[in-house]
């Protein structure tokens, strides 16, 4: 059992997981599909929502009720939620560019920026593993312990987010044949055909330890459901578009989840990873969580005597178990990048060294 997946919620818990998993993939699909889909979808929104910001944090500083009452200034007002919503969509309007041969995107020495928007995420994301390892075991020793993060979050950190780190950084790595991008029939897809099932695999057991750890009251849809919607896609329709329907669908989530942070707040809808032993038992909610969390952020207070008056025990099993899985799954791949490579004679970054797999010939049917 890795959530606290039961009791008189885990109906509306599922339906909730069922709807963001479902919304991401029309989304994805009404954003890929044509070019006015892409502009509404990755400039339009963004343009509206970047207006809806910018006129909450004017609101906010004059006073106003109605912007300090928002939920995005309430919940969201962290510079790391605007830096991620932007980042994933400057990376989405990057492959458009590229699949449509838009300006810089028709030149070859664009060709790597999917390579380099990725490689900067999965950076970030390694340094706050690192992060909280070093905090887990400034408050706990070698064996972890309690933090509240700035985004009002208990977080448990140990030496699994070192393991975990480790895992992302070898996940760079295997990235491969990074000029290998195409377009595909009729413009709908940015193509990466040497991007196969390993590096997505890798990627994702990766990915979802990341948010396991360190997102982990968002991560029953944030590091489930946001992570399965690109992995369906391009295993049933969309081969080779893997990485183009991730930053499709990261910017769409972090679009709604700006606007409408309680969805995952909520008594309704949340759902809380195991590492909080007990808070399902003793009727603990997210929400309850993120307010004690922010009062231990703003006042440095202790952040394990206050998350043990809600009668919660660290359980942090899965999140060890789980970042050496990814670490096993990412010295896999690299290792049959390695292989394959030494076989090829070939340099895997400058070259594509998957041609002649299923998946990768899959993709290249596909292209234009």
């Amino acid at each position: 059992m890795m959530f606290q997946l039961y009791g008189e919620t885990g109906v509306t818990q599922i339906l909730g997981w069922v709807l963001v998993f479902a919304g991401l993939i029309i989304m994805n699909e009404i954003g890929r599909r044509t070019k006015f889909g892409g502009i509404l979808v990755f400039a339009i929104i963004p343009l509206v929502l970047t207006a809806y910001f910018i006129a909450i944090q004017i609101g906010a500083h004059t006073g106003a009720a109605w912007a300090l009452g928002t939920q995005t200034y309430m919940y969201m007002n962290g510079w790391f939620h605007y830096a991620k919503l932007y980042a994933a969509d400057i990376g989405c309007v990057g492959f458009m560019m590229l699949k449509y041969r838009w300006g810089i995107g028709a030149k070859e020495w664009f060709k790597p920026w999917p390579f380099v928007i990725v490689g900067i995420n999965i950076l970030i994301a390694v340094g706050s593993d690192i992060e909280s390892a070093v905090k887990g075991f400034m408050a706990g020793g070698l064996a972890g312990g309690w933090w509240a993060s700035n985004e009002g979050v208990f977080l448990y950190g140990g030496w699994w987010n070192i393991v975990n780190a480790i895992a992302g950084l070898i996940n760079i790595m295997c990235m491969t044949g990074w000029w290998g991008i195409y377009s595909s029939k009729k413009d709908k897809d940015m193509l990466w055909p040497d991007m196969t099932v390993w590096f997505i695999v890798a990627y994702d057991v990766w990915n979802f330890e990341y948010t396991y750890c360190n997102l982990p009251t968002h991560t029953w849809y944030c590091g489930v459901a946001l992570l399965l919607a690109p992995t369906f896609a391009n295993a049933l329709w969309n081969k080779g578009g893997w990485i183009q329907n991730r930053a499709n669908t990261l910017a769409i989530w972090c679009m709604f989840a700006q606007v409408v942070p309680m969805f995952q707040l909520s008594d309704t809808f949340s759902v809380l990873p195991v590492v909080y032993g007990g808070a399902q038992k003793h009727g603990v909610t997210a929400h309850q969580m993120y307010k004690a969390a922010m009062d231990v952020y703003n006042t440095h207070g202790d952040a394990a005597a206050e998350i043990a008056k809600f009668g919660i025990k660290a359980n942090p099993t899965m999140q060890g178990v789980w970042a050496l899985l990814a670490l096993a799954a990412n010295v896999i791949c690299i290792s049959v990048i390695i292989k394959r490579s030494i076989e090829q004679h070939k340099n895997p970054y400058t070259n594509e060294i998957f041609a002649g797999t299923k998946d990768y010939e899959e993709a290249m049917a596909r292209r234009a």
